[in-house]
């Protein structure tokens, strides 16, 4: 992280020259910016108020999305089955040597 001259903190963005890094790395501002970035910007705070890391997002199940957040069905729906599980599949996939 890197102090800018106002005195906030930048943080690692989940995007890297267009394309996602890799959701382990991400911190909980990430996490949420990510969420706010694909549309669910009301839902995000549960990712932040619940201290949902990138780590974190990758061991979540379907349960703890549609339980756990404390957000309604219908958007964590959407939210475990276009991001959650994508991004699970994805990091496993690059990390299969």
């Amino acid at each position: 992280m890197e102090a800018k001259e106002n005195g906030s903190v930048d943080t690692k963005s989940s995007v890297e020259n267009g394309q996602l890094t890799d959701p382990a790395h991400w911190a909980v501002a990430d996490v949420v910016n990510y969420f706010k970035a694909t549309g669910f910007e009301e839902q995000a705070n549960a990712f932040q108020d619940q201290e949902i890391d990138g780590k974190s997002l990758l061991l979540m199940t379907r349960n703890d999305v549609l339980t756990g957040l404390s957000i309604k069905l219908g958007p964590a729906l959407k939210i475990y089955e276009y991001h959650v599980k994508p991004l699970q599949t994805q990091h496993l996939k690059s990390n299969v040597s």
